[in-house]
Formats: structure tokens, sequence, C-alpha cells
């Protein structure tokens, strides 16, 4: 199962206990609030695009949208959003579950991480299943992501939002 290898990856970092598994689905940013308990806001989306040959996850809060024109100005091709096939074979995971973490080694997949999450202290992405989740400081969410960067590429949020 592919939550057991982001458990794995985790424990490996002495945070296991960060991983959550639920009874419900946490497969939406709507779900996942519900089953973590917080505001659609906090949960990190994972979404995955076809840039050049390989994919680019980007990790971004829950009420963001990508914006067309700041994604094509940094990756320099248009937001094309991949295939529930093409995304498994990318990452590893099934959509609902796709998250940055304990990626498949040797695959072209580049991770970046949305401005759009620092508002908050906590957040919460996938753990590999459409019922899962990890709850990490963005600092930590970068750095277990293996972020490439933090990125501007998305609106429809504000800085002023209740945390």
């Amino acid at each position: 199962m592919s939550i057991d290898r982001v458990r794995e990856y985790f424990a490996e970092h002495g945070k296991e206990e960060c991983v959550r598994e639920f009874e419900v689905s946490s497969a939406t940013v709507e779900l996942a609030s519900v089953a973590v308990g917080v505001i659609p806001a906090r949960i990190a989306k994972t979404l995955s695009f076809k840039v050049g040959d390989g994919c680019a996850l980007i990790v971004t809060a829950g009420d963001a949208r990508t914006d067309n024109s700041k994604f094509k100005e940094f990756f320099k091709t248009k937001a094309k959003m991949l295939h529930p096939d093409e995304a498994l074979e990318f990452t590893g995971y099934e959509v609902g579950g796709i998250c940055p973490f304990a990626l498949p080694s040797g695959s072209d997949v580049r991770v970046y991480t949305d401005v759009s999450l620092q508002r908050f202290e906590t957040v919460f992405p996938a753990a590999g299943s459409a019922n899962s989740a990890v709850k990490l400081t963005c600092d930590e969410l970068f750095r277990y992501s293996n972020s490439l960067g933090w990125i501007d590429v998305c609106k429809g949020w504000q800085e002023d939002r209740i945390r």
C-alpha cells in the first residue's frame, strides 16, 4: 500500500506519529478538512502537471487555484494536469492520495511548494492514500517533500484569512 511507503519514509525521519489514517475518505479538500477537523485552506493539496517529459508536483493551500498566467511564466509552458494514469505512473500514488513524499526513485518528478501555504503554522497533505494525511509545519513540508522552492503560481486565496 502507498500509505505504508509514506509511513516508512516518515519513520526514517522520526516523524511516524504525524501520519494519520481515517475511517472516512480524505480524497478531496472538502472531505479532508472534515476528516482532519480544520478549515479547507489548511489542507495541502498536491497538484500534478505535465512539464516537458516529466512531472511537476505543486503543493498548494486548499483554497488556492492555479493561476494559468503565473504557471506559464514560471514553467514556460501551459498548465496541463496529468491524467490519473499518468499521475500514478509518475508518483506511484492514486488520485486522491497523491503526495510529495517517498516518490519513486528515478522518476522525473519535481516538487514545488506554493506560497499560499505560508500563512499557516501547520498544514495537512495526503499521505499516499485517499484516507490519510500528515500534519506538518510549512518548513517540514518543504524539507520532507524535497521541494525545489517556494513559488507563487496560485490565486483565489488571501493573506488576511483566519488561521
